[in-house]
């Protein structure tokens, strides 16, 4: 690569310090580039502590600003190199550059990347653009331009209008259009009225809540500003969980920040607003992410849901109108006010207008956080953003909107993700959870992980769901153990079909959706589990054994030394043999094999 033009004046090392890159080694990156300044005596660079990029898969995350340099999984020993040929000497490290893993070539610059080009950024604009903690840096890229022009030019009921016509509809799952819930609020009657936002972020393998807290709160802060105004609200909650400690951090950060601009408090910006934030730290129920059992854990009472009506709209928290919307949801709000509803309803779909995010996890090369367009496809996002199944493997089945969501298999790749499409197929958009699957994956067992989940995160109110699950469950359990029959099969999906009618709440009511949507696009893996005592993917162990091809077996010995039971017998240089009823299936054979001669059977 040549040379670049170094602008003293505009020089900035930008750090990704979320969660997923203090965890690579962040911030022993961080330490290393401040010690470097130090020892080299450089004052006119600015080192900027972001939040999450979104390319989780490739942190520590350093981008090089003007230009937009991007050096990932960049490490400790790597800083004295960047800083003397590249900040000193203007040049590109090659060799540090990210490979794009479909052509094989170097890419210098991150707005290049296919993981961020495909992209359309509205929630995440901010996110590896600011350093969360410094308010001014969220000013300076126009932060509370919204909250200012709303108090200065806009009645609530225009803000409420703004909001309807811009077709926002709830990114916590549901998704019920924004505007109504709010003109609802609004239009109750109330002295007092409160606005909560709901950051209980619980789905397994989810974290775009997360990352937006962390690398972006005042997105969201300004979001619950402009709602509360809207409604009538006077005091607002952030219920998050206690085990994001650094999104905890930050916010409170971010909300002291406010108080000092005068953004938070009485009479804002010389209003006659007044309106205070709280932040409730939860205790990890994943039931809480409902609503009434949220405002429940909030008044201190234990955390279960209630049934409705009536609704938070009328009677929420300590009995008061309350308002709920979930992170996502209250980040697009100042967006909207800026640039307009109808630039916000331009995107997508129909029906399903905007953006939305989505972590992505499980057999995909590039994982991490993805905002596009309602209606992208979920082709678009495993294969064109996210690179594709990891190791090339073939693609089998995704998961989508978490342990309350459905499994598509690859004929569903080109499916529009948006809410109707997604529920058509037995699936949900959920909060934005996708689990990406290849064979190796098992979907009883894989069934079985996600209503165990569930299962245990029931709040235990309702029969249904405290012991239909527990039922199916069971059953699953014998499935994949291979105790089970043809009219459990049946048994099976009739229970589903009856908890998700009679639950109490949203829980209840969505936890058999991924063992309907395997049942209905998987079925023949059942019936192998069941009828031939077989799991084709080899993860059930209780239904696979382990077999030495003697053809293939040199007799090394090296299988028997690493066998924890004593299992694998032979003399040196002959075929050696596996007993069936001593072999624990622990795979650990298998692996130490180095002529690849211990397979599964089938």
């Amino acid at each position: 690569m040549g040379k670049i033009d170094v602008k003293e004046e505009q020089n900035r090392v930008f750090i990704c310090t979320g969660t997923g890159c203090i965890l690579s080694g962040a911030d022993r990156v961080n330490a290393a580039f401040k010690e470097e300044f130090k020892k080299r005596k450089i004052s006119e660079i600015d080192i900027v502590q972001t939040g999450c990029h979104g390319f989780c898969q490739q942190g520590p995350i350093i981008v090089i600003q003007p230009e937009g340099i991007f050096y990932p999984m960049v490490s400790a020993e790597n800083v004295a190199r960047i800083v003397e040929e590249h900040l000193l000497g203007g040049k590109i490290i090659d060799d540090l550059l990210y490979k794009d893993p479909s052509t094989g070539e170097k890419v210098p610059f991150y707005k290049d990347i296919n993981f961020y080009k495909k992209q359309t950024r509205i929630v995440l604009r901010n996110c590896g653009q600011i350093d969360p903690e410094e308010i001014d840096n969220y000013i300076e890229h126009g932060g509370y331009e919204a909250l200012k022009k709303v108090l200065s030019e806009m009645t609530p009921e225009e803000v409420v209008e703004e909001v309807k016509a811009s077709c926002l509809r709830g990114r916590g799952g549901a998704g019920f259009p924004t505007g109504i819930k709010w003109d609802f609020a609004r239009k109750a009657s109330g002295d007092v009225k409160y606005l909560i936002c709901n950051a209980d972020e619980g789905d397994p393998g989810a974290f775009m809540d997360r990352s937006v807290l962390e690398g972006d709160p005042h997105s969201v802060l300004e979001g619950m500003m402009i709602a509360a105004y809207a409604i009538g609200a006077s005091v607002g909650y952030i219920y998050v969980r206690a085990e994001y400690p650094l999104a905890v951090k930050r916010l409170k950060i971010a909300v002291e920040h406010v108080k000092k601009k005068g953004f938070l408090g009485k009479n804002i910006l010389g209003s006659s607003f007044n309106f205070e934030i709280k932040i409730k730290e939860g205790a990890g129920a994943f039931v809480c992410g409902e609503e009434t059992a949220l405002m429940a854990s909030i008044e201190g009472r234990r955390g279960t849901p209630r049934v409705r009506p009536p609704f938070p709209a009328q009677s929420g928290l300590w009995g008061k109108p309350t308002n709920i919307n979930n992170v996502e949801t209250l980040a697009n709000i100042a967006w909207i006010i800026i640039n307009g509803a109808n630039k916000f309803a331009a995107i997508g779909t129909e029906k399903s207008k905007g953006t939305k995010i989505f972590a992505v996890t499980g057999k995909v090369k590039n994982g991490g956080l993805v905002e596009v367009p309602m209606g992208t496809s979920l082709r678009e996002v495993i294969f064109d953003i996210c690179g594709g199944v990891k190791d090339d493997e073939e693609f089998k089945a995704v998961q989508i909107g978490g342990p309350s969501g459905g499994c598509l298999p690859a004929e569903f790749l080109d499916t529009p993700i948006d809410y109707e499409s997604l529920t058509q197929t037995g699936a949900i958009v959920g909060s934005g959870g996708m689990v990406v699957m290849d064979e190796s994956s098992c979907m009883v067992d894989l069934a079985r992980y996600f209503l165990a989940f569930t299962q245990k995160e029931s709040c235990g109110k309702c029969v249904p769901c405290r012991v239909g699950t527990k039922r199916m469950l069971e059953m699953l359990q014998r499935m994949t153990k291979g105790e089970s029959n043809e009219e459990e099969l049946v048994l099976l999906e009739n229970l589903a079909q009856d908890i998700k009618v009679s639950s109490l709440c949203g829980l209840g009511q969505t936890a058999p959706n991924p063992v309907l949507t395997m049942f209905k696009y998987f079925r023949k893996e059942f019936e192998e589990h069941v009828k031939e005592g077989r799991c084709r993917a080899g993860v059930c162990s209780e239904l696979i054994a382990y077999i030495i091809k003697e053809n293939i077996c040199k007799g090394c010995g090296v299988c028997k030394k690493h066998c924890p039971v004593g299992a694998i017998s032979g003399e040196k240089k002959q075929p050696h043999e596996i007993d069936v009823a001593k072999c624990v299936k622990c795979g650990i054979c298998m692996q130490h094999c180095p002529f690849d001669a211990i397979y599964v059977a089938e």
